[in-house]
């Protein structure tokens, strides 16, 4: 393979439950389960992505999957850190220079949270690093132009988080991020079959109820899928048939949860960019947004037409690749590039 004598820079989105790169040129190169595999002992890392998550269950005692992201900020920094650097030598190896690193990261994050990101990045191998807010990506993903100073309201529900952001003119005029997102979905349907069903189940199994017959309105046709796991009475296996209108129940207060978020963002929005909505709606992103109902919930609770975005897995890292052409605008860690070059 020859020789790549220009660094290409890398924008990359890693949450709480996949990492996804993007290579300037090429477009997403690595889609990855946030997942590292390493054994506790020694404390060397095993496998990353796809290849730990499919170790779960099928490896020694000793052998453990960690998930160096929660609630959408980095919770185990050298795990964090050793798995960018493995992917990220995936497809800098023939390069003769460190890339730059465009970090998509949450509005709410914190000082400290914000120099893990960047540490983190430079340990696995980048020259420099930006920092973008998921927000401003997914909007720059959704194809909106975020340099008027119209608002347009962004809802990335990840794994980990919620994002909920009211953009205009390049930056984020109000935002709130919460604890409650996929994940949450996940353990809502575990608590459900516990109390309805005396039946425990992993997480795994509730992820994929929520994926094929997950709903948070009525579907036209009722969904059913058969479900197993452990009998809490007795220990044994138990199978049980869960319905989709069940899923709308267990769904109830992670989903209360968001709107509340969504309401609260609105109501400290100033009113001409809230109006603005009447005419650019509201655009939901990110693997949450998958749920059936999900648009039109959050429409009907806010009266505002809502959007979802073609591709919400990738949307936040496509729009960060957009802004690999303008790294020589941001300063190092910088977030809201538009409103700083405004300000010049």
């Amino acid at each position: 393979m020859p020789i790549q004598i220009f660094e290409r820079d890398i924008a990359i989105d890693m949450g709480t439950s996949s990492t996804l790169l993007f290579e300037q040129g090429k477009g997403i190169v690595a889609r990855e389960p946030t997942v590292v595999a390493v054994d506790k002992f020694s404390g060397k890392i095993m496998k990353v992505g796809q290849d730990a998550q499919r170790m779960l269950g099928r490896t020694p005692a000793n052998i453990v999957a960690i998930r160096p992201i929660s609630a959408g900020v980095i919770s185990d920094y050298e795990m964090a850190a050793q798995m960018q650097k493995e992917l990220v030598s995936r497809i800098t190896s023939f390069s003769l220079f460190k890339p730059c690193m465009l970090c998509c990261v949450p509005s709410s994050i914190s000082g400290v949270e914000e120099r893990a990101v960047i540490d983190a990045a430079i340990e696995a191998g980048a020259r420099k690093v930006f920092l973008l807010e998921t927000g401003v990506a997914t909007a720059l993903g959704a194809g909106v132009d975020i340099s008027k100073p119209d608002g347009h309201m962004v809802i990335d529900i990840g794994g980990g988080t919620t994002e909920i952001a009211m953009i205009s003119a390049g930056g984020v005029v109000e935002c709130e991020s919460i604890k409650t997102a996929g994940g949450s979905f996940d353990e809502a349907i575990v608590k459900y079959i516990r109390k309805k069903y005396g039946m425990l189940i992993g997480l795994t199994a509730a992820e994929e109820l929520k994926k094929n017959i997950g709903c948070v309105m009525q579907r036209p046709d009722l969904g059913m899928e058969e479900v197993r796991g452990r009998n809490l009475a007795n220990g044994l296996p138990k199978t049980v048939n869960v319905s989709s209108n069940e899923l709308i129940e267990a769904f109830v207060e992670p989903m209360n949860n968001i709107l509340e978020a969504i309401h609260s963002v609105l109501e400290r929005t100033p009113p001409q960019l809230v109006g603005d909505l009447e005419q650019n709606g509201i655009i939901i992103s990110g693997g949450g947004s998958l749920v059936y109902g999900m648009d039109r919930l959050i429409e009907r609770s806010t009266g505002i037409r809502t959007i979802p975005v073609d591709d919400p897995i990738s949307c936040a890292t496509y729009g960060a690749g957009k802004m690999l052409k303008h790294l020589d605008e941001m300063k190092d860690g910088m977030m809201n590039f538009y409103r700083m070059r405004q300000l010049r």
